[in-house]
């Protein structure tokens, strides 16, 4: 586990410092465009260690009462983190004075790293007890072969982590497709970028206070409700997205507001409890978090690929205005949201932790 987040933290770190080296005066504009994108690779390689690990460390470190609570605080980590760095960088007139300073709170933060300890004394359960069986065995128990009696994974199981990858990156794509392409959406029909960001904020912080109210739930009332939170949670995010359809024009603020405010509560809620329902689905924190996390990086590319080669002309009403990518996204959201009914979500990490905690107890006694 530490090893893991030095090595994040030094790619993170490295990926800073050749972003702000590209903004030299000196270069010339291709060396700097070669800088900065050697810079953004980097980081982009850097930021799945810490993607991958949030379901593991919450498995190794917190019990059947607080894993998803725990899941919840890493997750939202990475959202809040790139929300304060999307404030702090406008503030800085010029724009190499601005990466300098990230790059400095960059510095500062890598240290903390070697602070994570890798386990604790004593497992608080079951699973986190046991060694990870990795990515390759959950390739194999997904493609139905033989593997380890821990690894392996019904049809059943193998059909739900699919509708929970599915899901997952299918509202992440959504999300991802609008943050990137807010003030294109909004622009054509009247909207500042003052009023785009208010709804970009609007959605985090929903989505913030929802998360942290529902993932205590799930932890300590709805134990065994994880899949039924996600039945309800997909069908409301899938019509919210298909609302934007009609609620993107003018002088429709108001409306415009309440959506996203939906879509943030239940999208944001939705991070950690579909991670921790594919752990208990596979019984592989890390495996199953790094295919979660791929799928949903693939489709955040396709979506903004597709969504910005649907922009309209100059010609259309109002120009260059992107109804047919509100089209898109709406429509992919909202049918993809229905895969959801068929979900059985059968907790069976969690059934086998309590069962030995119990058989424990009944021994000690």
């Amino acid at each position: 586990m530490r090893y893991t987040a030095c090595i994040g933290t030094i790619l993170l770190l490295f990926s800073t410092w050749i972003r702000y080296a590209g903004t030299a005066r000196s270069l010339s504009p291709s060396g700097s465009y070669a800088l900065v994108i050697i810079g953004q690779f980097i980081g982009g390689f850097g930021q799945p260690f810490f993607q991958v690990i949030s379901p593991k460390y919450s498995e190794l470190w917190f019990d059947v009462k607080s894993r998803t609570t725990a899941t919840m605080i890493i997750t939202l980590a990475n959202p809040i983190g790139g929300a304060i760095g999307s404030l702090i960088a406008p503030k800085f007139t010029d724009v190499r004075h601005g990466i300098l300073i990230l790059a400095v709170i960059s510095t500062c933060v890598v240290p903390l790293s070697i602070f994570i300890l890798d386990k604790p004394p004593t497992p608080p359960t079951f699973s986190g007890a046991k060694r990870s069986p990795g990515l390759r065995a959950l390739v194999k128990a997904l493609a139905g072969k033989e593997v380890h009696h821990d690894s392996h994974m019904l049809i059943r199981e193998r059909l739900d982590f699919a509708i929970v990858v599915w899901m997952f990156a299918t509202f992440s794509a959504a999300t991802e497709g609008y943050t990137k392409s807010s003030s294109h959406w909004l622009k054509p029909y009247g909207y500042t970028s003052g009023q785009s960001g208010l709804f970009g904020a609007v959605l985090l912080i929903a989505g913030i206070v929802a998360a942290v109210s529902t993932a205590p739930l799930l932890d300590r009332v709805l134990t065994h409700h994880i899949a039924l939170a996600i039945r309800i949670l997909c069908p409301i995010i899938g019509l919210a997205w298909l609302s934007l359809i009609w609620a993107v024009r003018e002088n429709d603020a108001p409306a415009l507001f309440a959506i996203f405010a939906i879509i943030g509560a239940c999208s944001i809620s939705l991070l950690p409890i579909a991670v921790e329902l594919g752990v208990e689905l596979t019984r592989n924190p890390a495996g199953s978090s790094a295919i979660i996390r791929f799928a949903a990086n693939l489709l955040s590319i396709v979506f903004i690929q597709s969504e910005g080669a649907l922009v309209a002309p100059a010609t259309a009403s109002p120009p260059l205005n992107m109804h047919q990518a509100i089209i898109f996204g709406g429509v992919w959201a909202f049918s993809s949201s229905f895969l959801v009914f068929f979900l059985n979500g059968r907790q069976a990490r969690r059934e086998r932790d309590v069962a030995m905690a119990r058989a424990e107890d009944d021994q000690a006694s």
